[in-house]
């Protein structure tokens, strides 16, 4: 897929750094970390669905630059994003004799970023890793803004740190050989940044979807660094989330409840904050008078994307549901706080929503069985 590359600069000071956008920058990958002067020596760390694919091509860019790369390879899926796999990952690099200058490539989508940057930011007391994020979802969001983690048993995301890439390569061609259901589950991103940031975004998207779901090679290129520009904006303001950069956050709290509570990989992290951010605007229009019309078109622009804009509950799972809320990392004194929006492309952070207006808008009935 021949598109132009775009560059994009997440302005952080001395931790500034490039985002790549484009076809083909795989085969870019040893010469851009070259320009970085790294390390000789390094470890590329993907995943066994992404690594077959993916990894020999890596593998002989950065050999070609004169790099030293071994291969790390961890199980695909949410459940590989913990502790036990950042120890198997902490072995091999000291198996290898990895050092302080010596740095990291996340080869894969949002888990493996999140797992190999925690690993980075660790290991040795932190080594530099740069982004290589082969998803949707990775690519406008979970690769850019330094947040890196894993999951405890008690919640997603509870153990991690904020530490910044030296360089984030979006290839667009990986999102070829993405399943339809992770392409889709990408595009709740995607939504997610017109209706906190850009108005304009989000009518294209309405407008557009249709050949954005065909991989359209240029409107998927300005997407995609659309993107990655509001969330460059928004974390070169608030690089540790103490204000702005929880806009970010839009239907997570519930998604990331959906996500614990039903036991990872039931639903992609897309599928359930797509459901999280529905939920999300109808508490706005609940709180703050979001017009009922504009929830409408959030509804609707997620369920043309094919992905799922509800969830049935018994009582016990709303029980469940609302304890893994309260285990949120946004939790303050015991309050969950959410994003709410006020207008398309504007939302306020820090809102406190009564809990019996959280367990109505959840309902009842029966469980939800089905995989999306």
């Amino acid at each position: 897929m021949l598109t132009a590359m775009r560059q994009v600069k997440v302005p952080l000071k001395e931790r500034s750094y490039s985002i790549f956008i484009g076809g083909g920058l795989l085969a870019r990958l040893g010469a851009e970390c070259a320009k970085l002067k790294l390390g000789q020596r390094c470890a590329v760390i993907t995943d066994r669905n992404v690594g077959p694919r993916y990894a020999r091509a890596a593998i002989a860019s950065l050999k070609a630059a004169g790099f030293d790369p071994v291969l790390i390879t961890v199980p695909a899926g949410e459940t590989a994003k913990s502790l036990k796999t950042v120890q198997a990952c902490y072995d091999e690099l000291a198996s290898h004799r990895l050092e302080r200058k010596s740095f990291i490539v996340a080869l894969g989508g949002g888990v493996v970023g999140d797992l190999a940057g925690f690993v980075a930011a660790t290991y040795l007391r932190g080594v530099p890793f740069v982004q290589v994020p082969t998803t949707l979802l990775a690519q406008v969001d979970s690769s850019v803004g330094g947040k890196v983690g894993v999951n405890l048993k008690a919640g997603k995301n509870l153990v991690g740190a904020f530490y910044q890439p030296k360089l984030v390569l979006c290839d667009l061609d990986t999102l070829r050989t993405l399943p339809k259901r992770e392409f889709r589950a990408g595009l709740a991103e995607v939504i997610k940044y017109g209706i906190i940031y850009d108005e304009a975004l989000f009518e294209r998207l309405e407008n557009r979807l249709a050949k954005l779901l065909k991989l359209d090679a240029k409107l998927l290129g300005e997407v995609v660094a659309r993107c990655c520009e509001i969330k460059a904006e928004v974390v070169g303001q608030d690089e540790t989330e103490t204000g702005l950069r929880a806009i970010l956050n839009f239907g997570h709290t519930i998604g990331h409840a959906i996500e614990n509570s039903f036991g990872y990989g039931k639903y992609l992290h897309g599928e359930a904050i797509s459901i999280g951010q529905i939920a999300a605007a109808e508490l706005s229009c609940a709180v703050l008078g979001f017009c009922g019309g504009c929830a409408e078109r959030i509804r609707d622009l997620f369920k043309r994307a094919g992905l799922p804009t509800e969830i049935s509950l018994t009582s016990a799972q709303r029980a469940k549901l609302l304890a893994a809320m309260k285990l949120d990392k946004k939790v303050s004194g015991g309050e969950i706080k959410f994003v709410l929006a006020e207008d398309i492309g504007k939302v306020v952070w820090g809102q406190k929503v009564p809990e019996e207006l959280v367990v109505e808008l959840l309902g009842g009935g029966p469980p939800d069985d089905s995989i999306p």
